[in-house]
């Protein structure tokens, strides 16, 4: 098998939950498995992968069991739901992908590291926190929480009331060392979830966990260049990246370099908390030395390494 050298992978939300129907512990298995066959078939054309993860609905689910469980239990901190989620689908991961190694006769393993992500204690995002979690609340209860628990409440698009904490910008990926000596010894390995655990360093260096939410394609963007991986790709639910998205005149992009994208950016093609952040991360990536990156579906990754769709973003 030819190398073709280290991609990390940052697989979307629709990776594990595709409907609201199905949001069971198996029927996200059964994503998972899904998924990773597409990762393996990457690794089958030579690659070592790292994989990435979102973990938006699984921290809610945890708020929401805790919330539940309140004067019975301790509240879990959102810190540790980061760390709960990413070893439940890390775990996920690495059952599927060990299953998959089996059957197709690769001799090969996968690991999960939970990982912590250092971000700037002085961010502006601690000062706004826009990043909604947990459940939906009525106005009485939402300011109470506020007042009690020191909380940042907000009014979500005539829903109900919820909280909203800091999604700051990640600088450093703290076990990025620990992931580059195990894909080097041929491990696959599941890493970032979620973005990572954000944590601040005080002036001695030490870390802390704080209540906040990363965008998980920064950070894998952050890790893509701290490893210096050969390539960078965003699993997401679309085979090929749109301009004008839905409307009359939509058209598939096959490629386009960062001073494209830039340009697309300003003229206000990628939607914010959808397209936009993907594309920002990839632009930062080979801003910092990146080779190539890809943007497609899980079912099409495959063929958009042959070059057959997907699209390409290069320097």
């Amino acid at each position: 098998m030819e190398k073709k050298g280290i991609a990390v992978v940052a697989v979307g939300g629709n990776a594990l939950i595709k409907d609201k129907t199905r949001q069971s512990v198996e029927d996200q298995y059964d994503c998972a498995r899904d998924t990773m066959s597409h990762i393996v078939d990457m690794i089958e054309k030579g690659w070592d992968v790292i994989v990435s993860h979102g973990n938006g609905p699984q921290v809610g689910f945890i708020l929401l069991r805790s919330e539940i469980a309140r004067g019975q239990l301790h509240e879990i901190p959102l810190d540790y739901c980061g760390a709960d989620t990413q070893g439940a689908i890390g775990y996920m991961f690495q059952n599927a992908l060990y299953n998959e190694f089996k059957r197709r006769g690769i001799d090969k393993k996968a690991a999960t590291i939970v990982t912590q992500t250092v971000v700037n204690r002085n961010d502006p995002a601690f000062q706004n926190p826009t990043k909604p979690i947990g459940s939906f609340m009525d106005e009485g209860e939402a300011k109470k929480r506020a007042d009690n628990e020191g909380w940042s409440v907000v009014e979500d698009a005539g829903r109900g009331w919820r909280r909203v904490v800091p999604s700051p910008l990640p600088e450093r990926i703290v076990e990025a060392p620990a992931i580059e000596n195990l894909v080097k010894a041929g491990i696959t390995v599941v890493a970032v979830g979620g973005g990572g655990i954000p944590v601040v360093e005080d002036e001695n260096g030490k870390i802390q966990g704080v209540e906040a939410v990363i965008d998980k394609d920064f950070s894998s963007s952050i890790l893509a260049t701290m490893i210096d991986a050969d390539l960078f790709v965003i699993s997401t639910a679309v085979e090929r990246v749109a301009l004008n998205f839905n409307k009359p005149n939509e058209t598939k992009v096959e490629q386009m370099t960062v001073a494209e994208a830039k340009q697309y950016i300003e003229d206000g093609h990628f939607a914010p908390g959808s397209m936009l952040p993907k594309v920002q991360a990839i632009i930062k990536y080979l801003e910092n030395g990146g080779k190539k990156a890809l943007i497609t579906d899980p079912e099409n990754i495959g063929n958009a390494l042959e070059g057959k769709t997907g699209t390409w973003i290069v320097p």
